[in-house]
């Protein structure tokens, strides 16, 4: 699938536009020289003879996918953030992973892109910061989720566990809010050692030297559309609160609350270095906590476990693996629940169907 990708770099106030069209290309370029002929109009000779020919590029422009948008990191092969909109009709569709796969972002080139080998016996994951689950609106938008530019090395206990109860809170969030935004991505924080000095250290993989975060973040924005009229006729806002969370890349057992990862959004921005959702009219620091707008509550074992089963039902091409996943649940006890029991059921029909129709076929 080729890459539907727009590319926007900011270079010392400029806007440089890879765009999808020849026409379009000529025209964003066109544009950039003449803007940056204004400009060596007005810096002195010595700064110019300095940039003559061109500064570093850090290659950090933003990319726009079908369903999420990101900027990349070309040292450390990984994405700096992703961000995505994240609403109850949006997470509505039947794309699935199924054919899916993990490759390389073909907007990224080859000498700073991250390879499946890479993580080939590794010990790392591939984990998702633009989840696959946020995208079933479309078929691109899922395969693009697959790109390894969205992709971190990630404890393979966390990535299923933790982060992945964490994102499944993010899409129930939909269903409360007209509107959420959340921005996901790799830290490297430092460790304190017993001399009082402090180091950043984390593991390189692969022939490529995909960096491996120390802690992953997420932050959330969550926003309710309210009507009010006035002067103007009625207008439309949001009531808006946010939520900043650090995790560290390691398991994290059912036992850890999602607001024990909680930092404030000062310290998140201080950590990454990213400056968060600037366009927000009032102090977006000064905006209500989440955790205390709506409950931050993930599901716990129990409920993580049916959710699971639930899939494992669903999926099931044979009767031995549908039965296989129900005396697994009986093995842990847990009673199946009525929305369980009820799928199993129209599975089970469903495959003892299958089976009369192969065995007498019409």
């Amino acid at each position: 699938m080729a890459a539907n990708v727009k590319l926007f770099r900011f270079v010392g106030g400029f806007v440089l536009g890879a765009a999808v069209s020849t026409g379009s290309c000529v025209a964003v370029i066109k544009l950039y020289k003449e803007d940056a002929e204004d400009q060596r109009e007005k810096v002195p000779q010595a700064q110019q003879d300095i940039g003559r020919y061109g500064f570093p590029l850090t290659g950090a422009e933003i990319r726009y996918y079908a369903n999420h948008t990101l900027s990349y990191d070309q040292a450390r092969k990984t994405p700096r953030w992703v961000a995505e909109h994240l609403s109850h009709e949006k997470l509505l569709g039947k794309a699935d992973r199924k054919h899916c796969k993990f490759k390389p972002d073909p907007s990224i080139p080859e000498s700073f892109s991250a390879h499946n080998t890479d993580y080939l016996g590794s010990g790392w994951s591939r984990g998702h910061m633009a989840p696959a689950g946020d995208n079933k609106s479309s078929e691109q938008a899922m395969a693009e989720t697959f790109y390894l530019s969205n992709i971190v090395p990630q404890n393979y206990e966390n990535n299923a566990g933790f982060w992945n109860r964490l994102e499944m809170y993010c899409r129930d969030l939909a269903k409360r809010f007209d509107d959420v935004w959340v921005i996901s991505g790799p830290l490297s924080l430092p460790e304190e050692g017993e001399d009082g000095k402090k180091t950043v250290c984390y593991q390189l993989i692969g022939k490529d030297d995909v960096a491996v975060p120390t802690h992953l973040f997420k932050i959330i924005l969550a926003g309710k559309n309210k009507s009010f009229s006035g002067t103007l006729g009625n207008n439309q806002s949001e009531d808006l609160a946010v939520g900043a969370f650090v995790v560290p890349n390691q398991p994290i057992g059912f036992e850890r609350p999602l607001t024990d990862f909680q930092v404030s959004l000062s310290e998140l921005e201080k950590m990454s270095g990213l400056i968060f959702f600037p366009k927000v009219e009032q102090t977006i620091h000064s905006l209500p906590n989440l955790c205390e707008k709506d409950s931050c509550h993930l599901m716990d074992f129990k409920e993580f476990t049916l959710y699971l089963t639930g899939r494992k039902v669903g999926s099931a091409r044979t009767r031995t693996k549908l039965e296989k996943s129900m005396a697994e649940l009986k093995e842990k006890g847990i009673v199946p629940d009525d929305y369980l029991l009820r799928l199993y059921h129209e599975k089970k029909k469903e495959l003892e169907n299958k089976e009369q129709n192969l065995a007498h076929p019409p």
